[in-house]
């Protein structure tokens, strides 16, 4: 009748009926022993790892997360912060993920670098100097200028293990439709340098579990959440990185025990990059 009210359509439920991506019960232990046994082809190779993003994205706490998952205990090596919203990494740092033995290592190492920002974060210039093997251990990273040939950290001579074999981005997931246009430009710059060096780029977004309730609920619902789905769909489109080259993670940061489905999350992420850093590694020895 002309005088009745139309029914509101009822809300979109926020969950999907099936996750749009698997990661089986299974596949934790499946993915740890992988890493476990990984081992480049060329004796002594090592696969450097170069993250970077924009400040507070969490880029020590999955260096932490990561040596946390791969002891089977808690574990703090890469300095966090919880208080500063600010650039808190100011070194060129490298970290050598350790083994349950003290003295021996996983024949990768993760380097962290100032984050990105509009005003005072890393140089783009500076990020391309590291992905040629040019920059050294310690380096103090000026927001005001990029290294120079003459400084004492640059590197004239850089060795394969010098060089960058994959680049990971990692940005939070609770603030990217926040981030401004000059970040995201910086991470396109940065990008379009690594393609034409042909070094593989994989993405990951961390706090998922602040940016969608239903995953802080249960962080299985990771891969069943339309928003989050649409978050990397939309980054994705920003920055050119592909849909399979992005990955969701929480990060160890206030728990003090481990979780199955937190360390799922990391190592099959952590298995996606070695195997891209390794396809890169074989290439250029081709």
């Amino acid at each position: 009748m002309g005088g009745e009210k139309s029914k509101p359509k009822p809300e979109e439920p926020p969950l999907l009926d099936e996750p749009w991506r698997k990661i089986n019960s299974g596949d934790k232990q499946h993915d740890l022993q992988y890493v476990r046994d990984y081992k480049p082809q060329t004796e002594g190779q090592q696969l450097r790892i170069l993250l970077h993003g924009p400040a507070g994205a969490g880029k020590s706490s999955f260096i932490n997360s990561v040596q946390s998952v791969l002891l089977g205990r808690m574990y703090r090596q890469a300095l966090a912060d919880n208080i500063s919203h600010s650039c808190f990494t100011k070194k060129y740092s490298t970290f050598r993920i350790q083994r349950e033995n003290p003295d021996t290592f996983y024949p990768f190492i993760l380097n962290d670098i100032m984050g990105l920002s509009p005003q005072k974060g890393v140089q783009v210039d500076d990020v391309k100097l590291a992905f040629t093997g040019h920059l050294k251990e310690g380096y103090v990273f000026n927001p005001g200028s990029k290294l120079s040939e003459g400084n004492e950290f640059y590197n004239k001579s850089p060795t394969v293990n010098d060089k960058v074999h994959v680049l990971v981005c990692i940005v939070p997931a609770h603030t990217l439709s926040s981030m401004s246009d000059e970040t995201v430009q910086k991470i396109r710059d940065i990008r379009l340098e690594a393609s034409r060096l042909g070094i593989p780029q994989v993405a990951i977004l961390t706090k998922v579990d602040q940016a969608c309730p239903e995953i802080n609920k249960d962080l299985k619902n990771v891969y069943r959440s339309k928003y989050m789905k649409e978050r990397m769909e939309q980054f994705s489109a920003n920055v050119g990185i592909p849909m399979n080259c992005i990955f969701p993670v929480k990060n160890y940061h206030e728990e003090i025990k481990l979780n199955d489905d937190t360390d799922a999350l990391i190592l099959s992420v952590l298995r996606h990059i070695i195997n891209y850093g390794d396809d890169f590694i074989n290439w250029k020895a081709e």
